[in-house]
């Protein structure tokens, strides 16, 4: 079972006294000449007195610097924090991502405070709603195979945004930032899950249990029924294990829905490269291999609590990949949902595998965009690094998902597919191999995943876009701004915002 746990948050503008917290945050910005106090509840006098001293006291206003001091007798809070920001705009304001990034590295190291109140400078509703943002994620902690508690800070409980944003008007903004972090830390922890404990079948269970109260039908092919139906994908790649694959559709479908996406998502559980085995050193990461899977169904999970008019099917494309005497072996070939056959060259190129019977199976519902989201290519680390998506394929679905990502906050790049790359994938023995062109093989790889995406009722290719995410979604350094280490919840923001985007679009 995955757990979650949802941070109360609301909006004050007067007296803190009359809504004490156990700490009081504000914001310090990187200036030409050195610190800057931002604005602030504090008085006058406290407010001089303080900014006069930040030098002194070491505060530079770095992102993620939170610095602890005695609370002051008018703020009714034990702890005054001071919290850096960053560098501001060229205008002197603060941008939403630089608001959200402040708020959630404040409650992420304010771990143990039970109740915190926030007073960055937030002008408008979309500001409260990404100190809200920030604040819910950085409230999220992993602890449930702890055998102990002790030593370990609980995340905040509450968290207060003092600002002089009408409550009213805010109070949507706050709505949704409960939403979204609660599909964000779910994913994460999915992704947290040891293997022992998360595989193909407990994954579909979690899936249930996550989905329970809304409005969502959830179908799960086992085994049997994959073989009956002809996924040979996901089987000829979870058949190397003894926990067997799973294939799951989340649907949700309201009456009034003026559109329709598909999201499709690899969730090898585990991944050991199968025969072409990976080496030992950092394999345990290979955890992570599902985070595409958890995405996806965490964001229709998502849409389906805020209830937007549209329909949203997550296809889970689950197996683990393990070597075995009944592991597929490199030379096997694999009949594909649908029928196109993949002679299988390299083993640990399986997520392509399972994810071509996911984007098969969402072609055959013609929706108005397929978008599919795995940890897919060691390439997306070299080309793009360990903070930045890669995303491909046709550019009206391209384009709204960078500005999507820029407009909730995550880093997502465009890449080309060049047209040369597709004959390396030619196979001497089936219609193509699961590998080709090793340079710029992240393109390579969304090369192959182009060719199952199916055709509309126009007969033109159904709108499609494949987003790597094999750096973002899982972070072996240091925790920083409101992402923690380990699974970090990537691109459930963005797709969120692009879903919401395109009914905009539509209205």
């Amino acid at each position: 079972m995955v757990k979650t746990t949802d941070i109360i948050l609301g909006i004050i503008a007067k007296d803190l006294k009359k809504s004490p917290s156990d700490a009081l945050v504000i914001g310090v910005a990187q200036g030409a000449d050195g610190p800057v106090l931002l604005s602030n509840p504090l008085s006058a006098k406290a407010a001089e007195s303080l900014a006069g001293s930040l030098k002194i006291l070491g505060i530079t206003g770095a992102t993620d610097q939170a610095h602890r001091l005695p609370g002051l007798p008018e703020t009714g809070s034990g702890i005054l924090v001071l919290a850096g920001v960053g560098k501001l705009n060229d205008d002197g304001s603060l941008g939403e991502e630089a608001l959200r990034r402040a708020a959630g590295s404040a409650v992420r190291q304010l771990a143990g405070t039970a109740s915190v109140t926030l007073a960055f400078p937030t002008t408008t509703p979309a500001d409260v709603t990404a100190v809200a943002e920030g604040a819910a994620l950085g409230a999220y902690s992993y602890t449930e195979h702890r055998s102990s508690k002790d030593g370990l800070n609980a995340p905040v409980a509450k968290v207060l945004i003092f600002s002089d944003v009408d409550a009213k008007s805010a109070q949507p903004g706050l709505d949704r930032a409960i939403v979204l972090a609660r599909a964000v830390n779910s994913t994460r922890t999915l992704v947290n899950q040891p293997p022992s404990h998360l595989y193909p079948e407990s994954f579909a269970e979690s899936a249930k249990e996550l989905a329970k109260g809304l409005p969502v039908k959830i179908t799960v092919w086992d085994e049997k029924r994959l073989e009956k139906e002809g996924f040979g994908g996901i089987l000829g790649v979870g058949k190397g294990s003894t926990r067997q694959p799973r294939l799951v559709k989340v649907e949700y479908a309201p009456a009034k829905a003026t559109k329709k996406i598909a999201l499709v998502g690899k969730g090898i559980t585990f991944d050991t490269g199968g025969i072409s085995i990976k080496p030992a050193l950092g394999m345990g990461d290979m955890k992570s291999d599902m985070a595409g899977a958890a995405v996806v169904l965490n964001t229709v999970l998502a849409i389906a609590s805020l209830g937007l008019p549209l329909k949203a099917t997550a296809w889970l494309c689950i197996a683990e990949n393990m070597p075995s005497g009944a592991a597929a072996r490199p030379a096997d070939v694999f009949t594909i949902y649908g029928g196109k056959t993949v002679e299988v060259l390299n083993t640990d190129a399986e997520g392509r595998l399972v994810m071509a019977d996911g984007i098969v199976a969402a072609s055959l519902e013609k929706p108005d965009a397929i978008i599919d989201v795995a940890t897919l290519t060691g390439a997306q680390l070299i080309a793009l690094g360990l903070r930045t998506a890669g995303v491909m394929g046709s550019d009206s679905v391209t384009q709204a998902l960078k500005s999507a990502a820029d407009r909730a906050g995550e880093l997502v790049w465009p890449m080309p597919l060049p047209e040369e790359l597709r004959p390396s994938l030619d196979s001497q023995v089936a219609d193509l191999a699961n590998i080709g062109e090793r340079n710029g093989g992240m393109m390579t790889a969304a090369v192959f995943l182009r060719e199952f995406v199916g055709k509309n009722d126009d007969g033109q290719q159904i709108p499609w876009a494949h987003v790597d995410i094999a750096g973002p979604s899982f972070n072996n350094g240091a925790p920083y701004g409101y992402t923690p280490k380990q699974g970090t919840g990537c691109t459930v923001r963005t797709l969120l915002a692009y879903a919401e985007d395109l009914l905009d679009h539509s209205a």
